[in-house]
């Protein structure tokens, strides 16, 4: 399987990402977002970074570009998708998913390893884990608050969508272990299909044995086939 992680201007997890498939064996390579989705994709990575410079708001000119239809156009013949971090605010954007992402209540940039609870264990995103799993990885943003219409997020709850929630290092969802004020705690989502994803935190970050721990392994393996 080749993957396209798709390059836009301030993007900074590209090489990230193509390492951490490298190293489960997933052919991966960098794409400039004005080359296009190249025709034999088998996956598509969104990457984390600072598009655009996070002009207008995170994530809303790169969701802009020609190459995003590409990427809705894959996502709809079953292609998988993922968006990380910023790939998650351009995958919000761009219609991928509902929801977006905004200021955290902080109101600052945090960079800090948080533990996520895996909601379910049925779809390519999450089949490595056990639903109810408690993994650690990686948040870096300073726009990462997931926010949706309260109808929405009923609709989300009802239809099994919510892949990720922030939660304590025993699996409960509180608000103390909510690092950045997300509604009803969602770190992860589903698209209208299962094959397509977006997250906050950064399960590239989390691959490599020697550098941030394995526990993000489960997601990327997705692309593994």
């Amino acid at each position: 399987m080749t993957v396209a992680v798709v390059q836009f201007g301030g993007s900074n997890c590209d090489r990230d990402a193509v390492r951490a498939l490298a190293h489960l064996g997933v052919d991966a390579e960098r794409v400039w977002h004005e080359d296009g989705l190249p025709a034999d994709a088998d996956g598509v990575v969104i990457p984390g970074g600072f598009s655009y410079g996070d002009y207008l708001r995170a994530g809303a000119m790169a969701a802009r570009q020609p190459i995003m239809a590409d990427v809705r156009e894959a996502a709809e013949e079953g292609v998988p998708v993922l968006g990380v971090c910023n790939g998650a605010q351009i995958g919000c954007e761009a219609g991928l998913t509902d929801g977006a992402f905004t200021t955290n209540r902080s109101a600052r940039f945090q960079c800090e390893h948080v533990h996520l609870r895996v909601e379910r264990a049925d779809t390519p995103w999450t089949a490595a884990y056990d639903e109810g799993d408690v993994i650690e990885v990686p948040i870096a943003h300073g726009e990462g608050r997931f926010e949706i219409h309260e109808d929405r997020l009923t609709a989300l709850e009802n239809e099994d969508r919510v892949l990720f929630r922030y939660c304590d290092a025993d699996g409960v969802a509180t608000d103390a272990a909510n690092p950045n004020g997300s509604a009803a705690n969602v770190a992860g989502v589903l698209g209208a299909r299962e094959t397509v994803a977006v997250m906050m935190p950064h399960p590239e970050r989390a691959t490599l044995p020697d550098v941030g721990g394995t526990d993000g392994q489960g997601v990327l393996r997705a692309f593994s086939g």
